[in-house]
């Protein structure tokens, strides 16, 4: 994986990994089921960012964008957190499985992989 992990002014951005993933569930969701993919961030107690993901409805208040065919809603109160994010999917280093990974530079915790651009 190669990224540009400098803050920009983008929203976040989803890798090609990360969208061929969310493309299996929602081929897996009963077609009554909203397909735009919601992810949301707050503040936890110790400064990191916390995240949540799943299939909602977009709202008029939201940001919404299309990457890689997959319509991604983010709420106001998100943004600030998610901007020039990466969402990603990937193994990390130590593990054994796959899984979302997010690359966020207004993390206080975050670090770039040793593999990125710099």
């Amino acid at each position: 994986m190669s990224a540009d992990f400098r803050r920009s002014d983008m929203l976040l951005r989803i890798t090609e990994q990360a969208a061929e993933q969310i493309k299996i569930s929602i081929d897996s969701l009963d077609a009554e089921v909203a397909t735009a993919l919601r992810i949301a961030a707050k503040r936890g107690p110790d400064g990191s960012i916390e995240y949540a993901m799943g299939f909602d409805d977009a709202a008029d208040s939201d940001t919404v964008s299309n990457q890689h065919g997959i319509q991604v809603a983010i709420a106001p109160t998100s943004l600030d957190l998610l901007n020039g994010a990466i969402l990603d999917f990937d193994t990390p280093e130590g593990e054994q499985a796959s899984q979302f990974i997010f690359l966020n530079p207004n993390d206080p915790h975050f670090s770039p992989p040793e593999t990125a651009e710099s």
